[in-house]
């Protein structure tokens, strides 16, 4: 099995309902094809290059996952027939990907997001709205007032 990444750049007009069949249909095409879904990492809204279509802007998208050629085949085949994908490019990661180890790092990685937030709803205390005129840092007054300049000096003296 092979890792593989694919960049795709939506049409940014697109609304979130337009854009999500799109979307969908990818993360349904990937298990069809006996692939693995590692991530699925929306960049969202972002200045291009160079006009695509008469476009300025993209909204970006890049999908890690696991497969073999016959997936990536039917992925681009998608986007090609779909006027909503502006462009695509799919990157070769790994040749020899194991799929075990992929999954159990990415179990991994979930269990530790979940308990740093479980820790971090438990551990963060409530914050006072205003703070009390006692926790208020008073103004740091000068000790020794400033040297006069010669200026101020000579007018002094007279």
């Amino acid at each position: 099995m092979r890792r593989y990444e694919t960049i795709v750049i939506v049409d940014p007009d697109l609304g979130e309902e337009q854009r999500g069949p799109v979307f969908d249909r990818i993360r349904e095409l990937i298990p069809q094809k006996g692939g693995l879904l590692v991530e699925f990492d929306e960049w969202g809204g972002r200045k291009l290059a160079y006009e695509i279509k008469k476009k300025q802007r993209g909204y970006y998208v890049r999908v890690d996952y696991c497969g073999g050629g016959d997936l990536v085949s039917e992925m681009e085949r998608q986007f090609r027939i779909d006027d909503r994908v502006m462009k695509y490019m799919t990157v070769l990661l790994d040749k020899e990907a194991d799929m075990e180890r992929i999954q159990e790092a990415m179990s991994e990685s979930e269990a530790e997001a979940e308990t740093a937030t479980e820790t971090e709803a438990v551990e963060a205390p409530e914050a006072p709205a205003e703070a009390t005129a006692e926790e208020k840092p008073a103004e740091a007054e000068p000790e020794t007032a400033p040297e006069p300049t010669e200026s101020e000096a000579k007018k002094e003296e007279v």
